[in-house]
């Protein structure tokens, strides 16, 4: 896996294939049209940049910030994307099939996942405060582990969807409900 640290050298849609980015700094970056396949993002700063039209086939963030990511603007065909330990805080996956997603040690405060479908995701140690679930696909999805959501059952599908029993109130703020 090639090694990439100088932003400098990325073309306007480019194609790359097998790189790790490691600690480069895209804040506010223009990746448009750019493809990524089988990369790693590992302590980037990749807040803001903008995605349209861009190709994320594979790709793994790692200790990435990723505040206010318009990931929704990405080419649908083929999207496959992993986060460990990522700050995703704003960012907006609205209308994506994001079937099996991992998202592990994330903090995703006020992410958009409005009719996305994460059938099967897992959101394992997530803090998920104000994160925005409407009609989305949560069928088999993971929220174990997860924190801090409200998710509305009546405008999710969430069959065999799992959560802790302690987490389980999240379901029911919709409803004015006070538990004690």
């Amino acid at each position: 896996m090639e090694e990439i640290r100088d932003v400098q050298s990325l073309e306007k849609e480019g194609y790359y294939e097998q790189c790790a980015f490691i600690h480069c700094n895209f804040n506010s970056a223009d990746l448009s049209g750019v493809r990524f396949v089988n990369c790693r993002f590992d302590g980037c700063n990749l807040s803001l940049a903008k995605l349209k039209n861009s190709g994320l086939q594979e790709v793994k963030f790692v200790n990435c910030k990723l505040l206010g990511v318009l990931f929704s603007d990405c080419r649908k065909f083929m999207l496959e994307l992993d986060f460990d330990s990522c700050l995703l805080k704003l960012s907006l996956f609205s209308g994506l099939k994001l079937k099996n997603i991992r998202f592990k040690n994330c903090n995703m405060q006020e992410a958009d996942f409005s009719e996305a479908d994460l059938t099967g995701a897992i959101f394992e140690n997530c803090d998920l405060l104000q994160t925005t679930f409407f009609h989305t696909n949560l069928e088999q999805a993971n929220f174990i582990s997860a924190f801090n959501y409200s998710i509305n059952p009546e405008t999710n599908r969430l069959r065999k969807a799992r959560f802790s029993l302690p987490g389980v109130i999240g379901l029911l703020d919709t409803y004015g409900i006070e538990i004690e």
